[in-house]
C-alpha cells in the first residue's frame, strides 16, 4: 500500500528536517504516488496527482495574489502536499498569504525548519513505494494463479468465494442481478447480521454510480504506481500516468456500505456482482482480488454452458432430424441416437414439448434473449433428466421451444415419470415457471413413430399455451390426480399437458386447416365476421357463449350496461338469422368461435415464430 504524507513525515531523514504542518493537516491521511522536487512558479500542468512536492521557495512570488494562485493550481492539479524549506527565501516562517491560501483550499503545507537534502528525501521514499509496489505485484501474482488454477479445475462458483474470502481475510457475497445470494463466505463475520435486509441494501447501492460510490483502477498491476523525481529538476519526473477512474458501472466502492464491487458477466451479459464487504478503503489488491473472483466466475459459468451446449447442439441436431425426417432410414436415427447414450429399442419413447407462452418478454432481470431463455430451459430439462436417471435426447427446437424425447423402460410408468420430471423442472425455474407450458406426445414403441409423438407434443404444447387463464392458475403445481380447488380458488394448472387434456379445443387445434371445418366457421360466422361496423359483436357473442348464454352474467363480464348488450344480442341474431335461445344455436355457435380462434392463432404464430438457429 503507497505511504500517506503522515508516514513520510514519521521517516528518520523527514524527521530531521522537523517538519511542521501549517496549513491543511487534515490531508495527512493522502496517499503519495511519487517525491517531486519543483523550483518553478508555473508547475501545474508537470503534475498528475498524487505527489509530495518539495522546494526552497527560490522561484515563488512574492506577490500574496500570485501565492496564492500558486497554491490553488497545486491543489487543484491533486498534490498530496507541498514541503517548503525554510532558510534561502523564506526565513523563520511562511508567508501568510501561502498559508492562507493553502488552508482555504485544502491543501497540505509543510515548513522544513532545518536544512535537509532533498535527495535523501526522495530516495527514502522512493525505496518506501517501491517495497509497496513490489508487495502489491507479489500479491496479484499470487491472486493470478489462485484463480488461475481454480479456472483449470473448473471451481464451482462455491469454491471460488471461498477462496476469494479467505485471501481478502473479509466477507465475500456473490448475488445475482435479483440481489439473491448465490453465494457467501462470511469468514469471522456473523452471517445473519451480514446478510440482514442484503436484498434492500444491495438495491440502493447501484452499479452505474451510486451515491458515494467512487470508480477505482482496475487493472492487473497494482494501482497508484509511482516514481520519483531527481532533485532540483523537474524534468527528472518519472513514473507512470495517474491511475485512471473504472469504468462507469464496473468496479466501484461505496463507503457508506464499505461494498467494494464488481459485476460478473460476459459477451455483454451480466448475470451477477462479487462484493467484498471492506473495514476500510480498498487498496488496489482488493481490487485485483474481485475482479480476479469475477473473471474465474464468469469463466467458469461460460466453460459449463459450453460443454452443455455441445450436448445439447448434438441432441437437436439428432430431435430436429427426427422432426424433419431428414434421415433416409430411420435405423440411421436409432444408430446416432444410441451412440449419444438413449437406446431406443424395446423402449417407450415419449415426446415432450417445453413451450415459453411469453418467449420474447417480459425480460427477467438478466435481460436475456428469446433464444437465451430456451437454452436455459433446455439446460434445467436435461439437468433434471440426469437427476431423476431418465435416459433422454434434450435439445431447442426454436426461440419458443425446447424438446425432449424420453426413452423410459417397459416397466416405467410414464404418468409417474413425467410428474417427477416435470416437478423438479418447475421447481428448478422457480419464479419463471409460469412461462413454461408442456406438452406431451403419445407413447411411441419405435424411433419410426417418435415424429408422430413430437407433431402431437409441439402442437399440445401451442394450444395449452393459448388457453384462456393459461398463465392464471395458482402458482403451486400439483400432480394430474389433486383434488379440485377449494371454492373462490383458480383452477390448479396441470404440470403438463396431454392431447385428451385440451378436449374440445385440441380437436379444433388438429382440424383447423381442414378444409370442411373452415367451411364450417364461414358458414355460422361469415356474415358477422364480414360487417366491418360491427366488428365489437364478435366479442359480445363470444361472451354471451362463455356464460353458457346468461346475458346478466355476460353483460357483467363485458363492462356493458344490460340494456346495451341485450340491444347487440338482437343485432347478431338478425344478422346471423339465428335464434341465441335455442341450445344447439350456441354449441354450434361456440364451437365456430373456438374454430376461428384456433385458425387466428396459428396463422399468427406462423407469421411471427423465429427461424429456427
Amino acid at each position: 500500500m503507497l505511504p500517506t504524507v503522515g508516514d513520510l513525515l514519521g521517516l528518520d531523514v523527514v524527521r530531521r528536517g522537523s517538519p511542521r504542518v501549517v496549513a491543511g493537516s487534515s490531508g495527512l491521511g493522502a496517499r503519495v504516488r511519487w517525491v517531486h522536487v519543483l523550483e518553478l512558479a508555473d508547475v501545474a500542468h508537470l503534475l498528475q496527482g498524487g505527489e509530495f512536492v518539495l522546494t526552497t521557495g527560490i522561484a515563488l512570488p512574492s506577490e500574496p495574489a500570485l501565492l496564492a494562485r500558486y497554491a490553488a493550481d497545486l491543489a487543484a492539479a491533486g498534490v498530496s502536499a507541498l514541503a517548503v524549506e525554510l532558510g534561502r527565501r523564506y526565513v523563520g516562517t511562511l508567508p501568510s498569504a501561502l498559508v492562507r491560501a493553502a488552508a482555504d483550499c485544502g491543501l497540505t503545507l509543510i515548513a522544513f525548519e532545518r536544512e535537509i537534502p532533498f535527495v535523501e528525501i526522495t530516495e527514502a521514499v522512493h525505496a518506501r513505494i517501491i517495497d509497496a509496489q513490489l508487495e502489491e505485484l507479489r500479491a496479484s501474482e499470487r491472486l493470478h494463479e489462485v484463480f488461475t488454477e481454480l479456472s483449470v479445475a473448473g471451481a464451482t462458483p462455491d469454491e471460488v468465494v471461498r477462496q476469494a474470502a479467505a485471501l481478502a481475510g473479509r466477507p465475500v457475497i456473490l448475488a445475482d442481478l435479483a440481489h439473491r445470494v448465490l453465494a457467501c463466505e462470511p469468514g469471522s463475520a456473523d452471517p445473519a447480521r451480514l446478510l440482514a435486509g442484503f436484498a434492500r441494501r444491495s438495491r440502493a447501492i447501484s452499479a452505474a454510480g451510486p451515491s458515494g460510490a467512487a470508480g477505482v483502477s482496475g487493472a492487473g498491476s497494482p494501482s497508484g504506481a509511482a516514481g520519483v523525481s531527481g532533485a532540483g529538476s523537474p524534468s527528472g519526473a518519472a513514473g507512470p500516468s495517474r491511475p485512471q477512474p473504472g469504468r462507469p458501472g464496473r468496479t466501484a466502492y461505496d463507503e457508506a456500505s464499505g461494498w467494494l464491487f464488481t459485476p460478473v458477466g460476459a459477451r455483454g451479459e451480466d448475470w451477477g456482482r462479487v462484493i467484498l464487504v471492506c473495514d476500510g478503503p480498498p487498496t488496489g489488491t482488493d481490487t485485483v482480488l474481485v475482479e480476479r473472483a469475477a473473471t474465474t466466475l464468469a469463466l467458469g459459468r461460460l466453460l459449463t454452458r459450453h460443454r452443455e451446449s455441445l450436448d445439447r447442439q448434438a441432441h437437436r441436431t439428432l430431435i430436429t432430424g427426427i422432426i424433419t425426417q431428414a434421415h433416409a432410414d430411420p435405423a440411421e436415427a436409432a444408430v446416432r441416437a444410441r451412440a449419444l447414450g438413449v437406446p431406443v429399442d424395446d423402449r417407450q419413447l415419449i415426446a415432450v414439448v417445453f413451450r415459453l407462452s411469453d418467449p420474447l418478454g417480459p425480460l427477467g432481470v438478466l435481460g436475456v434473449s428469446a433464444h437465451t431463455r430456451v437454452l436455459d430451459v433446455a439446460d434445467i430439462a436435461a439437468a433434471a433428466c440426469r437427476t431423476e436417471r431418465i435416459l433422454a435426447l434434450v435439445g431447442t427446437l426454436d426461440d419458443a421451444r425446447a424438446g425432449a424425447m424420453l426413452s423410459l423402460s417397459p416397466q416405467a410408468d410414464p404418468d409417474r415419470v413425467l410428474t417427477s420430471l416435470a416437478t423438479l423442472i418447475r421447481e428448478r425455474l422457480g419464479d419463471d415457471q409460469d412461462g413454461l407450458v408442456i406438452g406431451v406426445g403419445a407413447a411411441a414403441g419405435s424411433i419410426r413413430d417418435v415424429r408422430r409423438s413430437f407433431l402431437e407434443a409441439s402442437q399440445v404444447a401451442d394450444v395449452a399455451a393459448e388457453r384462456p387463464g393459461a398463465q392464471a392458475g395458482r402458482p403451486d403445481v400439483v400432480d394430474r390426480e389433486s383434488p379440485p380447488p377449494r371454492r373462490g380458488e383458480p383452477p390448479m394448472r396441470p404440470l403438463f399437458y396431454r392431447l385428451p387434456d385440451l378436449r374440445l379445443r385440441g380437436l379444433l387445434h388438429l382440424l383447423r386447416d381442414d378444409p370442411r371445418l373452415q367451411t364450417f366457421v364461414e358458414r355460422e360466422l361469415g356474415v358477422l365476421l364480414a360487417r366491418e361496423q360491427d366488428t365489437e359483436l364478435i366479442g359480445v357473442l363470444a361472451e354471451y357463449l362463455a356464460a353458457g348464454g346468461n346475458k346478466a352474467a355476460a353483460a357483467k363480464n363485458s363492462h356493458l350496461a344490460r340494456p346495451t348488450f341485450y340491444q347487440r344480442l338482437q343485432r347478431i341474431e338478425r344478422i346471423l338469422g339465428t335464434d341465441l335461445s335455442s341450445a344447439e344455436s350456441r354449441t354450434s355457435l361456440h364451437v365456430a368461435l373456438l374454430a376461428l380462434e384456433a385458425a387466428q392463432t396459428g396463422e399468427a404464430r406462423a407469421q411471427v415464430r423465429p427461424a429456427h438457429r
